[in-house]
């Protein structure tokens, strides 16, 4: 395990790294690069190296070759050289994106987080000679060196602070302990980058480089200098900022100049309209992204350097991704009146700024729609790109393609069989024909899932469905911001790609199809007038250490008591917002051991013993338990109680549970997590002991079921 002297000493020497400029030698870079377009296309390039950069929640529009105000001339420069995807997709959600990126499968047929059914693309090079490893954000199950990474520096989380780090942090497999000061994650993790590249050149053997920066994921949190660079520049609001991006992007030839971007929707207020503390603290919040942003691009600057420097960059496959759409979860946010230039300044995201950074598209991170599947995706390789310099590629194309790329450009083969895993094919497809100047068709629609948002991308054609919503379907050909729902004049085209959905989802993903209400009578886009518990509210003003969202404003006690009261039998415990939607439950978890309770069961329902039943849908921290009392004078959490397995993967999974043999309960709580995240529970109901329903939940108010 490091010492705390070596940890101090690599903080002092990353600190002092990120100041180096390396413009001088990226344009010269640059021009060998260009250069090297020309060379002879008949001889094959030997075996690249392979780098794959991943970014955490950034928008289509964040970069300056996408349309962004943001000053990124070192990705920039990437794009300039190399090739933009315009319609490159993600699965819209952190840790299913590193999935597929890695074993080139939908997250759920790959086995999700444990990759039980998969193979990395680590094990792949690493099998054909290749020189691996891995620095940045894990979020997996176990760690990258388990999974084929024979060099692993970062943390296994999820998010940390960027100024402490968590106490996640691995080195080679063993805990690292972050330095006291002088540290800054997305620094150190291309000091790291660059430690293991140094120790790969000293063999012959090609290497593969998998970089996976935290920013900008919140907190936000920005160096100081970077942070200081971009005050002022947001003054005047996501409305004219979102207006200039979309122009930058027709300029920049991204989008058609007769394509409209994505109307301004209800839940996102004009920017004039805002309070004063309102703007103030949502222009800070935009000024700490852009400067997370900035000096994620400094950071590649500094490894394009060293390989412009050792020779390596001409084959070098680089690979510039992002996870999903920007961000628009406000959740809790600490010293809204400081600078967030320091551990101790902690900020959760916007909603707002969200809607501008993923111009000029619509909805977020999670949801299928544009606005969280379609993020900037940049290729380099001078030695192996055969299109014109600064092309701009408008295939659909999706993170599950990359592994089959890889392996098809360093000649490798990707295993049908691996020890103690069940694999399953993949889903993706090799885009080399696209880097030779050819086009492909994707031999099966593109399948979008995550939690309860869905879509298929077909061709010109798209289906998406927003939180178990009704399906609407676009024309992507002539309608990329999804404006107009084309659900009820294509009936058959609609009906058609959802059983295609189904059948992608049974036979390849092998999990839960999906019925969705048809007949919807708007054909106006959910998103125009959708909501959500954890988008930002706009009619409170910014408090510290209260959640952004939507209905967070504080109730005073007496009310608050009528309201649970109002809702029947079911209570929100500490820490647990309860929302009534129709037949579901809504759970949001902001803290420890939060749940549900019945504090009084019908004195005539039918004697036990009895069966607890429920759906549930988790997206939450950990496993789950049941309490019930069997006297009327014990209370909660005292009595009986029974764990319950828990997974969280935003699928529906049915649960039955015994409450052992008591003839009669008084009182129940159900909790199903063990900390913070979101949950839904449909279809609570107590059973018989002949397996007949007895009480069923939600209810405005206790109705014995004889």
């Amino acid at each position: 395990m490091p010492t705390k002297t070596m940890n101090d000493d690599l903080g002092k020497h990353a600190m002092n790294a990120r100041r180096i400029s390396c413009t001088t030698l990226l344009m010269l870079c640059f021009s060998v690069a260009n250069f090297a377009h020309g060379a002879d296309e008949d001889t094959p390039p030997q075996r690249p190296n392979v780098l794959l950069i991943m970014v955490d929640d950034l928008g289509y529009s964040d970069l300056g070759c996408y349309g962004s105000e943001i000053e990124t001339p070192n990705l920039d420069g990437l794009a300039a050289n190399g090739l933009r995807f315009s319609q490159f997709y993600n699965t819209a959600k952190c840790h299913s994106s590193r999935v597929s990126l890695l074993t080139g499968q939908y997250c759920i047929a790959a086995g999700d987080t444990s990759l039980s059914h998969a193979v990395t693309s680590a094990e792949v090079l690493q099998a054909d000679g290749y020189f691996t490893a891995m620095s940045g954000k894990w979020h997996l199950d176990k760690q990258p060196t388990d999974f084929g990474f024979q060099r692993y520096f970062g943390h296994l989380s999820g998010a940390c602070n960027y100024f402490r780090g968590d106490n996640t942090f691995r080195l080679n497999g063993e805990p690292w302990i972050v330095p006291d000061k002088d540290f800054y994650t997305t620094v150190a993790d291309v000091d790291y980058a660059m430690q293991f590249l140094n120790e790969a050149e000293q063999t012959t053997d090609p290497w593969f480089l998998y970089l996976a920066f935290n920013a900008p994921h919140a907190p936000l949190q920005a160096l100081p200098e970077d942070y200081a660079k971009y005050k002022g520049r947001y003054d005047e609001g996501w409305d004219k900022i979102r207006e200039q991006r979309v122009q930058r992007q027709h300029e920049l030839g991204l989008l058609p100049k007769t394509s409209q971007p994505s109307e301004r929707p209800a839940h996102i207020p004009a920017w004039e309209t805002l309070s004063e503390k309102r703007q103030g603290f949502e222009n800070k919040r935009m000024t700490a992204l852009a400067g997370m942003i900035d000096r994620v691009d400094q950071e590649v600057g500094r490894l394009i350097e060293h390989l412009d420097e050792t020779g390596e960059l001409d084959n070098t496959l680089i690979w510039f991704v992002s996870d999903n759409g920007a961000c628009p979860y406000d959740r809790v946010s600490q010293k809204i009146e400081a600078e967030p230039t320091s551990g101790d300044v902690s900020w959760s995201d916007s909603t707002g700024w969200a809607w501008a950074r993923n111009s000029p598209f619509r909805l977020y991170k999670q949801n299928q729609t544009e606005g969280g599947i379609s993020t900037p995706t940049i290729v380099h390789w001078p030695a192996g790109l055969k299109t014109k310099a600064g092309s701009i590629e408008r295939s659909p194309a999706h993170l599950i393609d990359i592994l089959p790329t890889i392996a098809d450009a360093a000649g490798s083969t990707i295993p049908t069989t691996f020890a103690d895993r069940d694999l399953r094919p993949v889903s993706g497809q090799s885009l080399l024909p696209i880097f030779e100047g050819k086009t492909i068709n994707r031999e099966q629609p593109i399948h979008l899932l995550f939690s309860s948002d869905r879509g298929l991308r077909d061709g010109d054609w798209k289906i998406v469905s927003f939180r178990q919503g009704p399906w609407e379907l676009y024309n992507i050909a002539t309608d990329r911001t999804e404006q107009h729902n084309l659900a009820h004049q294509n009936r058959d085209r609609l009906t058609q790609m959802a059983l295609k959905w189904n059948e992608i989802a049974k036979e390849v993903l092998h999990t839960q199809t999906f019925d969705p209400k048809f007949g919807v009578p708007s054909d106006n886009p959910v998103s125009m007038t959708a909501t959500h518990p954890e988008w930002t509210d706009f009619s409170v003003d910014p408090q510290n250490n209260v959640r952004g969202g939507t209905g967070r404003k504080k109730t005073p006690k007496s009310k608050a008591n009528t309201s649970k009261r109002a809702n029947g039998p079911i209570r929100a415990r500490k820490n647990t917002q309860l929302e009534r939607r129709e037949s579901e439950l809504h759970l949001t978890f902001t803290g420890d051991d939060p749940g549900i309770a019945i504090d009084r069961l019908p004195e005539n329902i039918p004697p036990g013993p009895y069966r607890l039943a429920f759906d549930l849908l988790s997206e939450a921290e950990g496993n789950g338990e049941v309490f019930y009392t069997t006297t009327p004078d014990q209370s909660l959490p005292k009595g009986q109680h029974i764990p319950i397995e828990i997974e969280s993967d935003g699928q529906w999974h049915s649960h039955t549970i015994s409450l052992g043999e008591a003839t009669k309960i008084y009182r129940l709580r159900l909790d199903v997590s063990e900390g913070k995240g979101l949950a839904q529970i449909r279809g609570l109901r107590l059973l018989s002991s002949q397996n007949e329903p007895v009480i069923r939940w939600p209810i405005t108010r206790t109705k014995v079921l004889k």
